[in-house]
């Protein structure tokens, strides 16, 4: 099979940091599936993967995990899912990816494939979905509620990078699912205009101090102190407003790599931080 791999973690610029490549079709055993790969989504991981996990001497490593495909053939332990299924999944950073014709992929990580979406759409959603459900639900903890019967609560949620791939959608996933006020970052008119089409109540420019917005926010009766910060980037920039405007025992989640925190400053309002990886 035809596959898209490296063999040496290289600057992109390299004419050999990716390369095309000929693979053995891989073989599904125990609960794997094997797809027939159909769309690929691209994201931050692929990047950090190849920049920091260099493959064994000799040995090729492809990159990609969220994808959709057809499943072609399934491992003696699958029960999930049979041959022709169209599924799509985020895969498995320790596997072979999905930038390939073929891939294997354990059942329990797959999903059947929406039919309102196209393959494109639906290969963009698994990686970055399940990261800010995780975020929002598993780390940050607020309080989801049935979509179509939302009771307002006093909830305030600060996404910084609101209109990037997770940031899209927590943003739907706060309004669709729990009560909270969305907070969202953006500056370009267009990045401003696509988290308001999302549904963020309010868009703070982030090419400007964050404080006095949220403050002048909060002095207007709009909004309650910020409760929970979803931090998708630019955490060591922000730390200090995330300290300032949170409430007592608030949450920061963060999904960034920074150098350096003083974790200490959160200790006076008893904040918790959390990192999500998913």
């Amino acid at each position: 099979m035809k596959a898209v791999g490296y063999r040496e973690s290289l600057p992109i610029e390299n004419p050999d940091a990716l390369q095309n490549v000929e693979m053995e079709r891989p073989v599904a055993k125990g609960r794997d599936l094997l797809v027939r790969v159909k769309a690929i989504g691209m994201n931050p991981v692929d990047f950090k993967v190849r920049q920091r996990a260099e493959p064994e001497p000799g040995q090729i490593k492809v990159l990609g995990w969220d994808a959709v495909g057809e499943v072609v053939a399934t491992g003696e332990g699958a029960s999930l899912f049979k041959e022709g299924d169209t599924v799509f999944y985020a895969g498995d950073v320790t596997r072979q990816g999905s930038n390939a014709e073929y891939q294997v992929v354990d059942e329990r990580l797959v999903g059947r494939k929406p039919a309102s979406l196209s393959d494109a759409d639906a290969a963009a959603l698994p990686l970055t979905t399940i990261t800010a459900w995780e975020m929002l639900f598993d780390h940050l903890q607020l309080e989801r509620q049935l979509a179509g019967s939302i009771t307002p609560s006093d909830d305030v949620v600060l996404v910084i990078g609101a209109a990037g791939g997770v940031g899209s959608i927590l943003v739907q996933l706060i309004k669709q699912l729990t009560g909270a006020k969305v907070l969202a970052t953006a500056s370009r008119p267009e990045s401003k205009a696509w988290v308001e089409s999302l549904g963020a109540d309010f868009v703070l420019n982030h090419r400007e101090p964050l404080q006095p917005q949220i403050e002048t926010l909060v002095s207007a009766g709009k909004i309650g102190s910020v409760t929970h910060v979803a931090s998708l980037n630019a955490t060591d920039q922000y730390f200090d407003d995330y300290v300032a405007v949170l409430r007592p025992f608030g949450k920061i989640a963060m999904i960034d790599d920074p150098a350096s925190l003083d974790v200490m400053k959160i200790k006076p309002k008893s904040l918790s931080l959390h990192i999500e990886f998913m």
